[in-house]
């Protein structure tokens, strides 16, 4: 019964992100290299995702905070807001991209299905990666999850940000001893 479940779940997760464009990818993590700090953001269990993107962000040397922690130092020019939204519409993810954009910092919105036209956090943002991730009352290309409400996406989003983490180790010559120096000890 559970070995079907994740069977099911794997394939689900495969056949979403096996669709992202490499040249998104490509523009997310050109972004995150020439960033001088980088601040993560979103709501409820994406807003989970992100942090645990920050958190190895930091592991890999990085300057990465996650927007709610007590640290978060102002964003300006030459920063990054790396801004995850499912909708692309959240309304409190939304007020925090206006206010990165209008203290100079590069945006990057990474989201589910969204239209571009419009979708004003897709206008708003430097950069937009999508990952087509369907839910249980929204089909794409005929699919549609069987799981509930989001949990694709946030699956999804979990994956592919350890998916960037690998390609940034390769591209900054680092290793699990190396990440793992910068771990905290005091857990």
């Amino acid at each position: 019964m559970l070995k079907q479940k994740t069977k099911v779940i794997l394939q689900e997760i495969d056949s979403v992100l096996k669709n992202v464009d490499d040249s998104q990818v490509q523009l997310l993590i050109n972004e995150i290299k020439k960033s001088k700090t980088i601040i993560t953001c979103g709501a409820g269990r994406v807003g989970l995702v992100a942090r645990g993107f920050a958190m190895r962000l930091g592991h890999l040397g990085l300057r990465a905070y996650t927007v709610g922690d007590s640290t978060v130092p102002t964003i300006k020019k030459g920063d990054l807001l790396l801004v995850c939204s499912g909708s692309g519409e959240t309304q409190t993810i939304y007020d925090l991209l206006v206010r990165g954009k209008e203290n100079g910092a590069r945006i990057v919105l990474v989201s589910s299905y969204i239209d571009h036209q419009k979708s004003r956090m897709a206008k708003a943002s430097d950069v937009v990666v999508v990952i087509n991730a369907p839910t249980k009352v929204k089909q794409i290309n005929g699919f549609q999850s069987v799981q509930p409400m989001t949990t694709l996406n946030e699956q999804c989003l979990q994956i592919f940000f350890d998916s960037l983490v690998l390609i940034l180790m390769e591209q900054m010559n680092e290793t699990h001893t190396t990440m793992s120096r910068r771990h905290s000890i005091l857990e």
